[in-house]
């Protein structure tokens, strides 16, 4: 029986039936044939992962333009430090998780910067239906200056939430989950999510009015 780079030396230069080849191997086989210098291979796993990337990054952080930007960014690290892959791991295992790091990260700084936090509540109250709304103050110079107590207030308003108020919050606004899947994480209701939300959107509201106007 041929290998895998058997078959697509057999076939390369032949245009749709190299394409063909690299479709029908498994990922560890286009790693191998990515290694041994063959471009093509490391295309047709960047094709495969693309869109799954894109969907996996954007369900946990909840913006679809840092979503392709983190995926792009998840592909570079890859392509640089694939003589690292350990061969015995699964490649899904591997890229998922360079991803999810980077995911990570992300939320770390929407913590961090409360500019990008308030326009994702506003964005979510806004696609929730509710009628709460926020001056937008971004451009002002007093609140550029004030940025940096605001993130200590957002960080200390987030950690004042009940428990189960602050997961809720957390979930949805930093994580960018729907109700579906944060009802599915939590082990509650979708009722009971949108009741804990819309609490824990209230009492963070109160806490952080002051700094924002």
């Amino acid at each position: 029986m041929e290998s895998s780079r058997d078959q697509l030396q057999v076939v390369q230069g032949r245009g749709g039936a190299a394409k063909a080849a690299l479709a029908s191997m498994s990922d560890e086989d286009l790693v191998k044939q990515s290694l041994a210098g063959v471009n093509q291979a490391f295309t047709e796993l960047a094709q495969r992962y693309h869109s799954r990337l894109i969907n996996f990054v954007y369900r946990t952080i909840g913006d679809v333009d840092r979503a392709e930007d983190l995926a792009q960014e998840t592909f570079v690290r890859v392509f640089r430090h694939l003589k690292r892959f350990d061969q015995r791991k699964k490649f899904s295992t591997w890229i998922y998780t360079i991803a999810s790091n980077l995911s990570k990260n992300e939320i770390r700084n929407r913590l961090s910067s409360p500019l990008v936090l308030f326009q994702s509540l506003r964005k979510h109250w806004d696609a929730d239906h509710h009628d709460m709304e926020f001056e937008d103050n971004s451009n002002r110079p007093d609140y550029l200056f004030r940025s940096r107590d605001l993130t200590e207030t957002v960080e200390q308003a987030v950690r004042e939430l009940p428990h189960h108020h602050r997961v809720v919050f957390v979930l949805r606004e930093m994580e960018g989950l729907t109700y579906e899947e944060i009802a599915s994480v939590t082990g509650i209701t979708i009722g009971t999510v949108k009741s804990r939300l819309n609490r824990a959107r209230t009492r963070f509201a109160q806490a952080i009015a002051p700094m924002v106007g």
